[in-house]
């Protein structure tokens, strides 16, 4: 253990071990709340479908770079 650990963990010597309180007033919360409650982007309306729409149009383009018979997409024009 670093010293910078041990020192932290010195501080803290007279709670460490003792057992997570439970209240008796709020209940716990379920872990699908919790989820919830610290997803990232829950916020952020339609940012699945944007991401995707982005995948599917990312797809589309390979696909056509590659079409059969050696010949290319749109891409080739621009060259």
């Amino acid at each position: 253990m670093t010293k910078i650990i041990a020192d932290a963990r010195d501080n803290y010597d007279d709670i460490i071990d003792l057992p997570h309180p439970v209240s008796r007033t709020h209940p716990r919360m379920s872990e699908e709340d919790r989820a919830a409650q610290f997803a990232p982007f829950a916020a952020l309306t339609g940012h699945d479908d944007a991401v995707k729409k982005t995948a599917e149009e990312y797809e589309e383009e390979t696909a056509l770079r590659h079409l059969p018979n050696g010949r290319r997409g749109s891409q080739d024009a621009m060259f």
